[in-house]
Parts: C-alpha cells; sequence; structure tokens
C-alpha cells in the first residue's frame, strides 16, 4: 500500500479494466474516477486486480456523495427543474459550492406528474435532498426531495419574514398570514442549521 501523488475530484485515474474501484472512487464508461481530492493509494490484492482507493487529506475538500443528505439554496427554477447550491453535506459546511439539480420527477415521492417545480421551491429556499448522483462534467449534482424528511426547511415570505409549515405543502407569513406553497420537510433535528 504505497500512497501516490495527489488527485483532485472528478479526476479520471484508469481503466476499469487495470484495477478495482476503492473507497473515494467511482466507475463509469469503463474507467474508474476519484470521488473526492485526496492522496491515490493502490494495493494489491493477492492475484486480483489491484484496487485503487483516494484517501482524503485532512484539509482537503469534503464532497457529497451519494445518498448523502445535503442542504442547499435554491438559486432558480423553471418547469423542469430547480437549480441549488450544495451548501453543507450532513452537517458539515462545505468551502466551496456545488451546484445541484432538483428535476421535476425527484421532488416528490408521489403523483409526479402533478408536480410543480414553483409549487414546491423558489429562489433562496434552503432546502434539505439527498444526492441520488453525480452529475456531470459541470460538477452537477442529482438530487431529490423525495422522502417525507426532505424538502424546503427555510423559506421567506414576500414580507421577508421566515414562514411557518402548516402542512405537507404549505408554509404561512407570520405577519401577513399569506400561505405560499412548497414541498415542506418534516425536520429531523440533526439536519437543521442555524
Amino acid at each position: 500500500r504505497q500512497p501516490l501523488s495527489s488527485r483532485l475530484a472528478g479526476e479520471r485515474l484508469c481503466s476499469a479494466e487495470e484495477a478495482t474501484a476503492g473507497s473515494g472512487t467511482y466507475t463509469r464508461h469503463g474507467f474508474i474516477f476519484s470521488s473526492l481530492a485526496g492522496c491515490l493509494e493502490r494495493r494489491s490484492e493477492d492475484g486480483g486486480l489491484p484496487v485503487l482507493s483516494v484517501v482524503r487529506d485532512s484539509e482537503s475538500q469534503l464532497l457529497p456523495n451519494v445518498g448523502a443528505v445535503v442542504t442547499c439554496k435554491v438559486c432558480s427554477i423553471n418547469s423542469r427543474f430547480a437549480k441549488v447550491h450544495i451548501l453543507y453535506v450532513g452537517s458539515t459546511p462545505l468551502k466551496s459550492t456545488f451546484r445541484g439539480t432538483i428535476r421535476r420527477e425527484d421532488i416528490r415521492a408521489t403523483e409526479k406528474d402533478k408536480v410543480e417545480v414553483y409549487k414546491s421551491f423558489r429562489p433562496s429556499d434552503i432546502v434539505l435532498a439527498k444526492v441520488i448522483s453525480l452529475g456531470d462534467a459541470q460538477s452537477n449534482y442529482l438530487l431529490s426531495t423525495a422522502e417525507n424528511e426532505l424538502g424546503v426547511v427555510v423559506a421567506r415570505s414576500e414580507a421577508g419574514l421566515q414562514m411557518v409549515p402548516i402542512s405537507w405543502c404549505e408554509m404561512q407569513c407570520p405577519r401577513t398570514h399569506t400561505k405560499e406553497f412548497r414541498k415542506v420537510a418534516r425536520v429531523q433535528p440533526q439536519f437543521l442549521q442555524t
């Protein structure tokens, strides 16, 4: 097990025929890529292919991986998806922002064909979502809010106040009592960002 040179996240390491993908790597289109920034390690298995792992430097960037719950801020919406910036992985703040997309079909678990993006999110909403794929070259992560615990956790009303969730699909301004549609998260306390 000898540490090799440092690698960037998303860097292509080798053909999947030459080695097995270990921790900190993933396989796509027949190649092994680094899923985080860190040192490449090659561990030889008895007679089999060597296992490639990328071990994070203590200082290097934490990256959202598939299955991680992330906190993100909505930047823009259209009829097909919401664009977001990922701010936290779990409760760890990210040093740099990653872009993510929540597609219309990934907003809810049920009645997906009836979902309307603008009734689920608005720009500047803070949303809890789960990473469902590592996206593409633009490091655009695909996110889902299809579970009850996921969705909007903080939203401001037109009056600029933090709205209160009143149902799984509505939030209300405490001053004007105006209701707005949202895909509201049933928040678990460990995910609340203060």
